[in-house]
């Protein structure tokens, strides 16, 4: 039971990759659901509510489908970091409060739980920024990189 509290002192320790891997899996998973969006008919159609596809969602269609394939692939890397994660915000709200908030909470397709989640996490990295391993951070951003965090006070 020793080895449980140093692995848990090292992880401590090692807190900003947190952000990082959390940048990561939120921006693959953002691009990959934009790409599923525009590879496939179904996508269009669950995002546009329809069987058919109206003009006017085009351009909302349009939008939803580059802020996840775009700035997906920014998070993923760490690039404009704060701003990639910004555009996602409205979509995200859009997919909590407008399609999946009359599913409530608790439904089979648990929906509203997981867009209410990523919206969470968007607003994290949008607060803290990409992480020590980001693009930003290599390139001398560091208004995006989070802070290094101090040491946990002993008594």
């Amino acid at each position: 039971m020793s080895s449980v509290p140093s692995v848990l002192r090292r992880l401590n320790t090692r807190r900003d990759l947190v952000l990082d891997v959390l940048r990561v899996y939120l921006g693959a998973g953002l691009f990959f659901r934009g790409l599923a969006l525009l590879v496939t008919d179904a996508g269009l159609q669950q995002l546009a509510g329809a069987s058919a596809l109206r003009l006017e969602l085009t351009g909302l269609s349009i939008y939803v489908m580059s802020a996840h394939l775009i700035g997906g692939a920014l998070l993923t890397v760490g690039l404009f970091t704060r701003l990639a994660a910004l555009v996602q915000l409205p979509v995200l709200v859009g997919a909590v409060t407008l399609v999946h908030w009359q599913d409530g909470l608790l439904s089979a397709n648990q929906s509203l739980e997981f867009s209410a989640l990523v919206l969470f996490l968007l607003v994290l990295v949008c607060l803290f920024g990409g992480g020590r391993w980001s693009l930003d951070a290599r390139w001398g951003d560091r208004s995006s990189t989070a802070r290094e965090p101090s040491a946990p006070h002993t008594a």
